[in-house]
C-alpha cells in the first residue's frame, strides 16, 4: 500500500511548523511561497486531515498536525542517517562535527584538543556551540547536536559516553582573602561569603546549587556571570568568590583553595543513545579517547 505521502512533503511540513508560516518556510527552502502551499495542500488532502490552523497572521499545528510533527522528525532522522551511512560506504565523510562544549571547558581545556584533531584532519568542519552542560544534554537528545560535553549523572547514563575528564572544583578567592592561606574551605564558610555564580543551567551552578542543598545551606549570591573573564575580575575586586575548575585559576592575583572535602566533577563527551555516528565523528571521539584533557 503507497504511503500518502513522500520525505519532501514532510520536511516542507517540518518546516512551516517550525518557521511558523509558509512564506518563513519559502524563504528557508528557497522556493515559491506557492509551492509550500500546495505541498501542504496535497498532504492534507492525502492524509484526509487539517495539520495547520490558519489564522489571519499566523498559522499553528492542529492536534493532528502536532501528531505528525512527533513522527515525520523521527522519520526524517533516520532517513537523514541511512543516506549518511550510504555515502561513508563510499568512502564519503560527513564534512563537519558539531560539538557542544560549556564554556569554561571550552576557554581552559578544549583548544589544544580542537586544534589538535583539525591539524589531523583539515578536511573536517568543526563547530562549537557553547552552553550550560543541561542545555547540551537536551540538544544532543533532540538531535540537535551531534557530540557534546555532559556531566556524569543518572540523566546522562541514558546517552552513550565515553569519559573525558575528572577534575577538583576549588574555592577561587583574591590572594589577600583570608581563605588564601588555608588548606581547605568548609561549605559552612563558602556559603558564608559573597557569591559570583554562573546562570542555571551551568554545571558550575549545579554544583554549588547541589552543595548548598546537600548541606542545608543557601547561597548569597552578589552576581550571576557566564563570562569567566568577568568573573575573575569581580573576584579579584573582592566583590564576591566563587568555584572553578582547578585548571582555570590560572593568573597571579587569584588562588585556589579545596573544599572541606575535596570535591570532584566527572565529565564525558556523549552522543544520543543508538545514534549513528558518522566517521569524522567516531574519528573525533577516538582522538579524544587518545588525548586525555
Amino acid at each position: 500500500m503507497a504511503l500518502p505521502f513522500d520525505l519532501r512533503a514532510l520536511r516542507v511540513f517540518l518546516t512551516v511548523a517550525n518557521r511558523g508560516g509558509f512564506s518563513a518556510a519559502a524563504h528557508e527552502l528557497h522556493v515559491a511561497q506557492s509551492a509550500i502551499s500546495q505541498t501542504i495542500a496535497n498532504l492534507e488532502r492525502r492524509l484526509e486531515l487539517t495539520l495547520f490552523h490558519r489564522h489571519e497572521r499566523r498559522i499553528s499545528l492542529t492536534a493532528e498536525g502536532q501528531s505528525l510533527y512527533v513522527h515525520a522528525h523521527e522519520l526524517l532522522e533516520r532517513a537523514d542517517a541511512a543516506h549518511l551511512a550510504m555515502r561513508e560506504l563510499h568512502g564519503l565523510v560527513k564534512g563537519e562535527v558539531r560539538i557542544g562544549i560549556p564554556s569554561m571547558l571550552g576557554s581552559y581545556y578544549f583548544p589544544p584538543l580542537l586544534m589538535g584533531f583539525k591539524e589531523r584532519h583539515p578536511g573536517i568542519q568543526l563547530t562549537v556551540v557553547e552552553a550550560g552542560a543541561r542545555q547540551l544534554q537536551r540538544m544532543i537528545t533532540d538531535g540537535e547536536l551531534d557530540l557534546g560535553v555532559v556531566i556524569e549523572d543518572n540523566e546522562s547514563r541514558q546517552m552513550e559516553r565515553r569519559h573525558l575528564l575528572r577534575e577538583e572544583m576549588v574555592v577561587c578567592v583574591p590572594r589577600d582573602h583570608p581563605f588564601a592561606g588555608r588548606n581547605g574551605v568548609t561549605p559552612e564558610e563558602f556559603f558564608g561569603e559573597p557569591l559570583v555564580l554562573f546562570q542555571e543551567g551551568y554545571f558550575h551552578r549545579e554544583f554549588v546549587d547541589t552543595l548548598a542543598r546537600q548541606n542545608g545551606l543557601s547561597a548569597n549570591v552578589a552576581f550571576q556571570s557566564n563570562l569567566i573573564p568577568l568573573t575573575k575580575a569581580i573576584v579579584h575586586k573582592g566583590f564576591g568568590i566563587t568555584t572553578f575548575l582547578r585548571r582555570v585559576i590560572d593568573g597571579p592575583d587569584l588562588v585556589a583553595v579545596s573544599f572541606d572535602s575535596p570535591a570532584w566533577l566527572d565529565l564525558s563527551l556523549a552522543w544520543g543513545k543508538g545514534a549513528y555516528l558518522s566517521r569524522a565523528e567516531t574519528a573525533f571521539v577516538e582522538f579524544v579517547s587518545a588525548h586525555p584533557l
